[in-house]
């Protein structure tokens, strides 16, 4: 029987040693979990007249349980490198092969079909994007290199100051600059993405009154005698054209040949005739031209955002973040990923950020979480624990030769 238990504890450290140096191996891999195991006696099945006094008959492994306390994090210089961040719960959700794993190791690319992918090509999943619109339905996450098209301008909203002075003399003539008080430009978009130069003339008319000349093209698509914008006494906007939003609907017209006709209306409800010099505060239009894809970033709460060479910003998707109510109830499998179990609970997944999810940082990579010094005083411990046994079992026999050789 003392054979047998030492042989329970050999056993026991034998596999500890496993645990230990698995962890070892893995200090370097990203993303991984370090591993405790745990022991717990063996006792004999208690029969009639026994006694609190039982022998037990060695030992056992009762259960290795992983332990998920965020690894260190370092910076990287790959915008799909990925760690999760704030209070660090939550796992990247994978589709491999159509089925599902978690993960910490946020180390991703592209393949040659545009899908964000570990080394192992699992594909990152979340809510894609249809036309920039995230569309919150799982799926796996793209980045669509395709030109985005171009957007025809319909508005125009201009926040400018109009100087209170002295009307100029004289019909208005755009090419003399001293026939209107003060002009501006911006760009209209057609619907082929070719930019039209806007040009509008601002002509003192009255008290409080102005007239505004809008030429595209050299064309005008404003009244002959301008429209109207008149003010309060206290330099508020008071109405355009007899519209007290503000509003100028410009007149259609085409741009070139091909193109749709265009129907602009000029925001000017944020206009004001303050006593100062006239000027620019902002000019804000709804169009662009078509654009191709120059650079890709992930944000805090895990949008895929897409930089285009027209200057807009669109979403290509959603990194989500996947909680368990028991992640040591994951059952670990290769490639540093892990798969649900009625053990762990049910998949919980949804925005970086939100309730008890971590945020994503682009950029970085989580490190593993083993100490490789605590792990060294482990296996030496272990070690120990190791040639006690086999002493023990020396011993035993021992003992054995001894009673043998009374029987000689």
């Amino acid at each position: 029987m003392t054979f047998e238990i030492a042989l329970t504890g050999l056993k026991a450290s034998s596999s500890e040693l496993e645990v230990i140096s698995n962890n070892i191996a893995n200090a370097s891999t990203t993303g991984f979990k370090h591993s405790n195991i745990q022991f717990g006696d063996i006792y004999g099945t208690a029969g009639i007249g026994a006694t609190g006094n039982s022998i037990g008959r060695g030992v056992r492994v009762t259960d290795v349980t992983q332990q998920f306390a965020k690894g260190d994090v370092t910076y990287t210089e790959s915008q799909l490198d990925m760690s999760i961040s704030g209070s660090g719960q939550g796992f990247f959700r994978l589709n491999d092969n159509g089925s599902v794993q978690y993960s910490r190791a946020g180390s991703f690319g592209l393949d040659r079909e545009g899908y964000i992918v570990n080394g192992a090509g699992q594909k990152l999943m979340g809510y894609p994007a249809t036309n920039g619109v995230i569309i919150p339905t799982p799926g796996d996450l793209r980045v669509d290199s395709i030109d985005t098209a171009a957007k025809q301008t319909t508005s125009v909203r201009m926040n400018l100051n109009l100087n209170a002075k002295e009307l100029p003399t004289g019909p208005f003539d755009r090419s003399d600059a001293d026939s209107y008080n003060f002009t501006t430009s911006t760009t209209f978009y057609d619907s082929l993405g070719a930019a039209h130069l806007a040009n509008l003339h601002f002509r003192k008319s009255g008290t409080n009154q102005w007239a505004v000349h809008t030429f595209v093209a050299d064309v005008e698509v404003t009244s002959p005698a301008g429209d109207i914008v008149e003010f309060n006494n206290d330099g508020s906007m008071n109405t355009v054209k007899g519209n007290a939003n503000g509003l100028l609907d410009l007149d259609p017209f085409v741009p070139q040949p091909g193109s749709d006709p265009m129907e602009v209306t000029l925001d000017l409800g944020e206009i004001t005739q303050f006593h100062g010099v006239s000027g620019i505060n902002e000019i804000v239009q709804d169009g662009h031209a078509s654009g191709r894809l120059t650079d890709f970033g992930v944000n805090a709460d895990g949008k895929v955002l897409g930089y285009y060479t027209n200057g807009q910003a669109r979403a290509m998707g959603q990194v989500t973040i996947t909680s368990f109510r028991n992640p040591q109830g994951l059952q670990q499998v290769s490639n540093t990923s892990w798969v649900e179990t009625f053990s762990s609970g049910e998949a919980l997944s949804g925005i970086p950020g939100t309730a008890t999810l971590g945020t994503v940082q682009a950029g970085s990579l989580e490190q593993s979480n083993v100490d490789v010094t605590q792990e060294l005083v482990k296996m030496i411990s272990t070690q120990r624990n190791f040639q006690a046994n086999a002493q023990v079992i020396s011993a035993s026999d021992m003992l054995t030769q001894t009673v043998m050789n009374i029987k000689r």
